[in-house]
């Protein structure tokens, strides 16, 4: 989430992220809104931060889990000391175990020197599990270990060796589930879950989103050196209605390319759904059908959600949506009055199936009426 964060890694095929550097934090008011479910994050964290206790953060892939992480390092009595993430799917399965506890020398084929694990390097610091479901039984069994009593052997040795480091684990999955589908071993999870803070998804903070959209413009606007104009009105109604899949992360994507580009119409675009499948219509096979026909009415269909996308972006303005769609004020009209776009004092109702509207209006008819300076919906 936070830019300014430095990992050391190298370009090998198991990325090391040794020592990693905390870097910049977010402001808190940015890392936790103002909902009640980021508030009661907040809460916990506060709380078991100066403590030596497992935490456990669970959430969607993108929700700032690794920021809740290093923000727990920070307000911890170990914050001088080593922080060390492991991004557990990102080492393959044969190499974890020596990568997390290390290696004596000619413990295998390439293993020409002793080498300390990421377990040994996080000594008096903290420990971040990134993605902990992937680990494998084997190496859950060695972490409950250390969990117990902070103990371990290195690969190809017998010297048991013992460490004093904090274990923060991060996992885009539910656990229970795993657990009791045996690809998790219970014991593990008992031991890593001894505090759960739960993160929610960014279409569950939609609140948070002018203050998150306006750090990121900040960041990346500082970091480019270039200057950017605040979002308008019409996009941060599409952020809201908008699902976000990637969380916070796909918000930060999507602003540092509005900041490169420059361009807001391709920022709204990325937000406008569109869901080609749901455009085809439904079809009969009992009775011979005409491509051509339902080609049109596919088409009709996806031309309408977005048409109803941007209107709904624009507050309703007609003459703001014909203009952000590139089109004639009239086309947009006629293309309204065809789909049957109920209007009401107020509101637009998409309904393909109603019948024509009781007062027979054309496209001409609410041109003219648009015309009028009384009406408020293209103020």
């Amino acid at each position: 989430m936070c830019p300014g964060r430095v990992l050391l890694e190298r370009s090998a095929k198991v990325p090391s992220n040794e020592c990693v550097a905390i870097g910049d934090m977010p402001p808190l008011e940015v890392i936790f809104g103002r909902t009640q479910r980021m508030e009661l994050a907040r809460t916990k964290l506060e709380r078991v931060a100066a403590t030596a206790i497992p935490v456990l953060l669970q959430g969607e892939s993108g929700t700032g889990k690794e920021i809740l992480a290093r923000l727990l390092h920070l307000r911890s009595d170990r914050a001088k000391a080593a922080w060390v993430k492991v991004t557990c799917p990102a080492i393959p399965h044969s190499l974890i175990e020596s990568e997390l506890f290390g290696y004596e020398k000619g413990a295998f084929t390439g293993a020409y020197s002793r080498k300390r694990g990421r377990v040994e390097l996080a000594h008096r610091g903290s420990l971040f599990l990134d993605e902990v479901g992937s680990l494998d039984l084997s190496v859950q069994a060695k972490l409950l270990q250390l969990l117990q009593d902070g103990s371990f052997t290195r690969v190809g040795g017998h010297e048991t060796r013992r460490i004093d480091a904090r274990i923060i684990s991060a996992a885009n999955c539910n656990l229970r589930t795993q657990t009791e589908a045996g690809s998790f071993r219970l014991d593990f999870f008992a031991r890593i879950n001894s505090v759960t803070i739960d993160l929610p998804p960014l279409r569950d903070r939609v609140a948070d989103l002018p203050v998150l959209a306006d750090y990121f413009i900040d960041v990346y606007s500082r970091q480019y050196r270039v200057k950017s104009k605040p979002l308008s009105r019409g996009v941060a109604r599409l952020m809201q209605r908008f699902d976000w899949p990637g969380n916070i992360r796909q918000l930060e994507n999507m602003i540092r390319g509005y900041i490169l580009i420059g361009d807001e119409e391709a920022l709204a675009s990325e937000l406008i759904p569109g869901p080609v499948q749901e455009a085809c219509p439904e079809i009969d096979l009992a009775n011979p059908i005409s491509l051509k026909e339902l080609t049109r009415a596919a088409t009709r269909n996806l031309e309408m959600r977005v048409i109803m996308e941007v209107l709904q972006a624009n507050g309703w303005s007609r003459l703001k949506t014909a203009k952000w769609l590139n089109i004639s004020y009239r086309s947009l009209l006629y293309k309204l009055d065809g789909a049957n776009i109920l209007r009401r004092p107020g509101v637009y109702r998409y309904s393909p199936s109603a019948p024509p509207n009781k007062e027979g209006a054309t496209a001409s008819a609410m041109c003219n009426a648009a015309s009028s300076p009384t009406d408020r919906y293209d103020a």
